[in-house]
């Protein structure tokens, strides 16, 4: 075991920098004081410590009690290594033939966000996620996707291993209706060392869900050492408080392998931006209302609350390492996230549900009517174990990986009108989960120029959904949301087995190209192939060119096949069902709609990278990709109120009971064109201290090629099961342009951050009547900064995030009581840039030891 330290020719210590043996070509990373330990295969050993924007320098130590201190002189190398994209041999950012963004926790704490999805928002242009509200569960895990495809299409990692998705389906009127994700904010971002996301299809290296690219999340490695933080920040509106605590420490076993554990805690409050109509245009209540007047004089707001939920979470992340022999080491790692929430439903004003049992308030006072409030248990964890070694002169990788997300509903302050004087005001609403079983064996080796990989992925994934208490779903069921029913019940499971290999061909020092090819064969729907090609040239030094064309699918999830959620009205003495329908109930197959199949697509990628001097580097990527047979959650489809003859679709409904469905279908095929830019320039003298800048943007849009595959007996019958509003949230729900601006200056024992993002606009679609849609313009947020150093080891830090208290522009109805229900939403939901908190000021302190 080596000890050392990398410095930068002036003496300061340079954080994060790869330190590699050169036998062996395994690598560390430098801490936050520059300092390192890496085990090499013997002695004398020569290491190499590379950095971005200094010449590499070698050392050789001769014995274990040597150290190694690297002083690195600036130069043109403006490169770093990542292990993301290439499952053979690692490359660095520039040289890479696909574009791959990295990120050290450093850099997403100067976002000054406080989620891990949300630090991502604010540094990677073509990254979206933003808080929902009134969305039940997606309330609490605020969908989040690449490039404006969906969360299905972003495929998580773990240190390169597969992170199981959500239990959630987005089935609410947001942006990623009917998709599935991966908890991205199970993950605390106080465990994480780096980032490395791969714009670029990716599916026949990492099989499904990669149509979009890769978040590769790398765990801590640090060993004797602890940092302590303390955060807390609140909106300049004084709602909205939060505080954090996060412990990150690290130890040796048998001055061999390492430890680090992370302990995360988070508490966040809800805010409130609900408009204050006075009136409620909904159910046709003017402000002087003879009977209401006076309650909605007192409750202008209509009783709502709209914003972010309250929200606490408990982590503990793990990560170790040991080596067994020079060639062989065994690591594991995971993770444990707890977190409870709650979000809140439209308030039932006492016009809309009486109380006459006196549940929700006490019998003699005045009714004023009751806010449900809608309560998530989310359970995620993550555990792998492998050995890596070399097998016949190939490395090779081992692993187990078991992962499971769980949620539990219940609805609070709320009733069952049906159920009379003993009825509950808190219901168990029943939950979801959705758990993987993962095993790899992963083989790569080098021959001169030619780099080759094999491996195999076997992987079992399993849904389950657990009905609520009875009283939870009986004749209508709670108000806000009726519980899930038995007949919602189910546990499905399914397998795949997945096979690779990839080459990469280094034809001169100059010259690269690579491919890779994957076959995946499901039990429920089959087989796929896919395949990718890829190169880059070096032009000069300075200037390389790159391209890549590559297949890739999407399963469509567990959940997306099997989902129901059956809910039972009353109405007119007679008993009847509406709700989402899985795709293999007999209602949905009567109504023509086929099998769900697996989303194929194609991605086209070609770039540039350049750097100039020892401070400069940057890349422009154009990229197109196509995705056929997208999954889509359907509009409802019910009865035709302006023909009492009954049509044939109208007829299944009859023929299940059913007053009206949605359903999930393979139903429409999108093309997504855009370009990222990125560029930095860092360690810029100024002064006595160094100031650097970063700009990167995204600018792309997707539109829907073709018709909606509408099935034929739906069609004939004049049903639209994707209107303009539906529509809207696959093409516009997004920003199509979003631009981030980076300053940093360092002065001495003090650092001052500003950052400006620039969120494009959005558009909203209304279901039928195009001059109903509303634009919302593009805004700029800016963020301040300051951290100060009091000695190597406390530093303290503030920030203000939004610094302008900029909102989104306002709904506007246009007489449509429905967009804004009634007045009551004074910012949209249904399509999203960066939420409507507004101003938030944050401090922290961190201790280093």
């Amino acid at each position: 075991m080596i000890k050392g330290i990398v410095k930068d020719e002036n003496g300061q210590t340079i954080s994060y920098a790869n330190v590699i043996d050169k036998i062996t070509a395994k690598g560390v990373t430098t801490d936050g004081n520059g300092n390192f330990e890496i085990k090499v295969s013997g002695f004398p050993a020569t290491l190499t410590a590379k950095y971005v924007g200094y010449k590499s320098q070698d050392i050789e130590v001769r014995n274990e009690s040597d150290s190694a201190i690297f002083k690195l002189e600036a130069s043109n190398n403006l490169d770093e290594v990542v292990v993301t994209g290439n499952r053979s041999k690692v490359r660095s950012v520039l040289n890479s033939a696909v574009p791959i963004d990295k990120l050290y926790s450093e850099d997403l704490k100067s976002s000054g966000q406080v989620t891990f999805d949300k630090m991502l928002a604010y540094k990677i242009p073509s990254f979206n996620s933003s808080s929902q509200a009134i969305s039940d569960g997606t309330a609490h895990f605020d969908p989040a996707d690449l490039r404006g495809l969906g969360p299905s299409r972003t495929l998580v990692l773990v240190n390169g291993k597969r992170k199981n998705q959500s239990a959630l389906v987005y089935i609410n009127d947001t942006p990623g209706k009917g998709e599935v994700g991966t908890d991205m904010k199970s993950i605390p971002f106080s465990a994480i060392e780096r980032v490395e996301i791969l714009r670029d299809g990716a599916s026949s290296q990492y099989g499904s869900d990669a149509i979009a690219g890769v978040v590769n999340i790398i765990l801590k490695k640090k060993a004797n050492f602890t940092e302590v933080s303390l955060t807390s920040g609140v909106t300049s509106e004084g709602d909205g408080f939060n505080f954090g605590a996060d412990l990150n420490s690290g130890f040796k076993i048998a001055d061999k392998g390492f430890v680090n554990i992370t302990l995360s805690y988070l508490n966040q409050n809800k805010t409130n931006r609900a408009a204050k109509p006075g009136k409620d245009d909904l159910f046709g209540y003017a402000a002087n209302d003879a009977q209401w007047g006076d309650w909605l004089k007192n409750n202008s707001n209509l009783g709502m609350t709209i914003g972010q939920p309250d929200s606490k979470m408990g982590a503990l992340v793990v990560n170790a390492e040991y080596p067994l022999t020079d060639k062989t080491m065994i690591y594991a790692f995971g993770d444990i996230n707890v977190r409870k929430g709650t979000s809140f439903a439209l308030y039932r004003a006492p016009y809309w549900v009486p109380d006459p049992n006196n549940l929700l308030h006490a019998a003699g006072t005045t009714y004023n009517g009751f806010q449900p409030t809608f309560n998530t248990d989310v359970f995620d964890n993550l555990g792998s174990i492998g050995v890596k070694s070399t097998l016949f002169g190939f490395n090779s990788d081992f692993s187990l990986t078991a992962g499971s997300n769980k949620i539990d509903y219940t609805v609070k302050n709320t009733i069952n009108v049906s159920l009379g004087a003993n009825r509950p005001t808190e219901f168990k609403s029943g939950g979801y989960t959705f758990s993987q079983l993962v095993g790899n064996a992963d083989f790569s080796r080098t021959f001169d120029k030619v780099t080759i990989g094999f491996g195999t992925e076997l992987r079992k994934e399993q849904y389950e959904a657990r009905a609520g208490q009875k009283e939870s779903y009986v004749n209508g069921g709670a108000q806000s949301f009726p519980g899930l029913q038995p007949a919602n019940e189910l546990k499905k499971d399914r397998s795949n087995v997945g096979v690779y290999t990839t080459l990469d061909y280094d034809v001169t020092d100059d010259f690269l190209i690579g491919g890779s090819v994957r076959y995946e064969n499901y039990t429920d729907f089959g087989n796929n192939f896919s395949w990718k090609a890829n190169s880059r040239y070096k032009l000069n030094n300075d200037i390389s060119i790159r391209a890549s064309y590559s297949t890739g699918f999407r399963a469509p999830a567990l959940h997306q096949i099997y989902l129901s959620n059956i809910q039972t009205l009353v109405s007119g003495g007679s008993v009847s069902n509406q709700g989402t329908f899985n795709n293999i109930d007999p209602a949905v197959i009567g109504l023509g709609v086929p099998k769900l199949d697996a989303e194929k697509s194609q991605n086209i990628s070609t770039g540039i990278t350049f750097r100039s001097g020892a401070k400069f580097s940057g890349s422009v990527d154009f990229y197109q990709i196509k995705v056929k047979d997208r999954v889509l959650f359907s509009g409802e489809v019910g009865f035709d109120s302006n023909n009492a003859a009954i049509n044939p679709v109208e007829q299944v409904l009859v023929n299940n009971d059913i007053t009206s469905m949605k359903f999930f279908i393979n139903a429409v095929n999108t093309i997504t064109k855009g370009v990222d830019v990125v560029m930095n320039y860092k360690n810029l003298p100024l002064g006595n201290g160094k100031l650097g800048f970063s700009f990167a943007s995204n600018v792309g849009n997707t539109k829907i090629d073709g018709q909606i595959a509408t099935p034929a007996i739906l069609k004939v019958n004049g049903y639209d099961i994707f209107n303009r509003k539906e529509q809207g949230r696959i093409l516009s729900a997004r920003p199509n342009t979003k631009v981030l601006l980076g300053i940093n200056y360092d002065l001495q024992k003090i650092s001052f951050i500003l950052n400006n993002t620039y969120f494009g606009e959005v558009n909203w679609q209304h279901a039928t009547d195009i001059a109903k849609d509303q634009t919302f313009a593009g805004k700029l947020i800016t963020d301040l900064g300051i951290t100060y150093k009091f000695s190597k080891v406390i530093s303290a830090n503030i920030m203000a995030n939004n610094l302008f208290n900029v909102y989104p522009d306002r709904l506007n109805p246009k007489g449509d009581i429905v967009t804004d229900l009634g007045g009551r939403f004074k910012y949209a939901w249904e399509v999203n840039q960066f939420g409507f908190s507004g101003t938030i000021f944050t401090a922290g302190v961190n201790f280093k030891i």
